[in-house]
């Protein structure tokens, strides 16, 4: 007896896997226990099917964003940067970021707003995409001192596609000579 088996468009049984990539997830946190919620959420990073690894930055305290501008009557938040040695598409990839961020009380009523977890995939390898719905670079990342200073921790050779080096990035928002 033969089984009709249906293949997603554009596969086959013998199909080539994914090449493994880097991808960089900014983590951040402002309410509730931040740290646990971090530790947790890197939890559910390294639990993620087809993540083969992910090396996390130690977590450094920064100012609330708004829309406004840094508001330190906000609760501070809690950020972290992790590579994530991953086969999983992008778009696949920034959807699991979107359950967990789900799973841990995220809610989405105030453009850069309080939250109790932020995951956002700051770069996935060299892939650039300016869709909409999937911009990598992150359009805002060489402007986030809580994101590059993390990120250089892990990766001290690290690049922003289209932008440079993050040394040269973060000397540059800090005023320092590169």
């Amino acid at each position: 007896m033969s089984r009709n088996l249906r293949m997603p468009l554009g596969s086959s049984p013998t199909a080539e896997p994914r090449a493994t990539v880097t991808a960089v997830v900014a983590l951040g946190a402002n309410l509730g226990d931040r740290e646990a919620t971090l530790e947790n959420a890197l939890a559910e990073l390294r639990r993620l099917p087809l993540v083969d690894e992910v090396t996390a930055s130690t977590p450094i305290e920064s100012v609330a964003l708004t829309l406004e501008g840094p508001d330190e009557s906000q609760p501070a938040y809690l950020n972290a940067v992790a590579l994530v040695r991953t086969r999983l598409a992008p778009s696949v990839l920034l959807g699991m970021l979107h359950a967990i961020e789900a799973r841990h009380g995220r809610e989405r009523r105030e453009k850069w707003g309080a939250r109790t977890l932020d995951l956002d995939l700051i770069a996935y390898g060299d892939v650039v995409s300016e869709d909409e719905r999937l911009q990598l670079p992150h359009p805002r990342a060489a402007e986030r001192d809580f994101v590059l200073a993390p990120w250089l921790e892990v990766d001290p050779d690290a690049v922003l596609p289209g932008r440079g080096r993050v040394a040269d990035l973060l000397a540059a928002l800090r005023g320092e000579g590169a």
